[in-house]
Parts: C-alpha cells; structure tokens; sequence
C-alpha cells in the first residue's frame, strides 16, 4: 500500500506519450489533471492541439482544456490563476492533481514565481496601441530609457515589447528596475515531485511522423478551414506548428506529402527546444524511459491518498 502526493507534474516532449501515461495515473489514484498545454486551452483547436479526446480522458476530468476561444488572450499569468483554483479544489476534494504537458514554461513560473504586476488601465493599454502601430519606434524608445531590460528582448517580438511599455507607461518606473524592486514570487511552495519521459530521438520521430499521418486523416486540413472562417488568421493560435503549415497547403504551397513533412519536421524541432528547456531548468527530477513507462504506471497502481 503506497501513498502519492498531493500534486506531481509528467513532462516531455510532444508525442512522448504523456497525456495517455497522466491518464491512466489519474484512474489509479483517483485524481484530476491539469492541462500544461498552451493550445488545449483553446475550443475548436481539437485536432491541430492533438489534445486528449473524451474518450482518451477515460472519465478523467481535465482542467485547461477548452476553456478559451481561439481569439481570446492567454498567457502565463492567467495560467498561474488557472493553477490556483485547481489545485485550492483538488485540495479541498483530497483529489491528487497531475499536472501534464510540453509547455515547461508554464511550470517552471510556477516554481520560480513571477514579478507582482500593476493593473494596467484602459487609458494605458490604448497609448501602447498606437505606439505599436510602428513596433521599431516602440522598440528603440525603450532601448533608449532601458536598454538592460531591452537587450533580452528581440526588435520583433511584439508581446514583450507590449508587456514593457505597458508597464513603464503604467508605472513610470522602467522595467529593470521595477523587477529588482519587485523580485518573483513563487507559485508552487509545497511538494511537486517532476517526472521526465525520456525517449529516444529517433523512435520519437516516428511516433511525431505517425502522429501527423493520423491527424491529416482525422481531418486537420478541414478543421483548419474552419478555424480560418470562424477566426481569420489573425490571433496567435492560428500560427501554430500544425495550423501554419495546413494554412500554407491551403494556399496551394505545399503538396499534402510536403504538408506531413513540414509539420512532422517543426514539430521535431519543438520537441528538441522542449527536451532542451527540460534538462536545463528542471533538476530535480525523475527521469522515466519510454520502454519504463508500464513498470511506471503500475506504481501509482492501488494506491491511497
């Protein structure tokens, strides 16, 4: 008879099995899961998020799925809050919660905590609307009043370059120096142990070459049409590795071979970024080996908690 804690968190790459493994520990110890996917979280994106099916969920319930629209915002800020409210109920409910999903990041802020922000007024996010309208003039002026803070930061990357003139137009303060005043916050102070599926690179190219194969005859191309007339190709979801490469096949640049190929290929690439993310920020960890993950899941098997 073994006990689990109250919260642990799968990681991986894409593909490496996590979601089915989060399930099957979930119904063995009576748990929930929260998502760690930052495209699940959108209704619509069913096929292109390869997130779990009902039935893959096997009566599991699942947090972070299908909660937003495609064209609503969603950011680690509001995952934080999301994270808050799950696991306040799972601990109400005496319920493990399994935290499961490739984007690390989300996890890690939990861990490491994000800097306290200032609400951000009407009048402010407007101003920065217009300035972004020329994002090199945007740039360069907060390169000029803080050029530490902006050397992290690329001339195109648009969000962080919000992110920063929001704040230093809301608080007069530049960012540098409102981030050493106000130091991160940790998320997750109790106990989350952190498990790695560790796969080898070229049976995870296969299974990602598979995956993509199944997906194109599940109908990706089709839930892509939608998703472009009910949204247009404007909010950052549609950009996505799955949704980007089906779009430009719609346009009539890629063949259907060079469409499996393009997504199969970036889709390696994010699980490389992935494994990379994973072995550098999370040390303490346990790593389980693909060919592991039966003897694995029968740990979590007739346990109480």
């Amino acid at each position: 008879m073994k006990t689990i804690p109250t919260q642990l968190a799968l990681i991986g790459p894409t593909a490496s099995g996590k979601s089915a493994l989060a399930v099957q520990i979930a119904k063995n110890v009576g748990g929930v899961i929260l998502s760690l996917d930052s495209l699940s979280i959108y209704n619509d994106i069913d096929i292109a998020s390869a997130k779990p099916t009902i039935a893959e969920r096997n009566g599991i319930e699942h947090f972070g799925i299908d909660m937003l629209k495609p064209n609503e915002p969603f950011d680690v800020v509001m995952f934080i809050e999301l994270y808050k409210q799950v696991y306040n109920r799972a601990i109400m409910d005496n319920t493990p919660l399994i935290i499961v999903g490739g984007s690390s990041f989300y996890l890690k802020m939990l861990l490491t905590g994000m800097s306290p922000m200032p609400k951000i007024n009407e009048n402010t996010k407007f101003t920065v609307q217009e300035r972004l309208k020329d994002l090199a003039r945007a740039y360069e002026h907060l390169n000029s009043i803080d050029p530490l803070y902006m050397s992290k930061i690329k001339p195109n990357d648009r969000y962080r370059i919000e992110k920063a003139l929001e704040l230093y137009l809301q608080t007069d303060i530049i960012p540098s120096k409102y981030f050493k005043d106000n130091p991160p916050r940790p998320t997750i102070t109790a106990s989350l142990p952190i498990y790695e599926i560790q796969i080898d690179r070229d049976i995870l190219r296969n299974k990602i070459k598979q995956r993509t194969i199944k997906m194109i005859e599940n109908g990706l191309i089709d839930e892509v049409k939608m998703l472009e007339a009910k949204y247009t190709r404007i909010p950052n979801p549609m950009k996505s590795i799955g949704i980007k490469e089906t779009l430009e096949f719609l346009d009539g640049k890629l063949t259907k071979d060079e469409l499996i190929e393009q997504i199969s290929t970036h889709t390696a690439q994010l699980a490389k970024r992935q494994t990379t993310f994973n072995r550098t920020q999370f040390s303490d960890k346990t790593m389980i080996k693909n060919d592991e993950i039966e003897a694995f899941e029968k740990i979590f098997s007739n346990c109480l908690y």
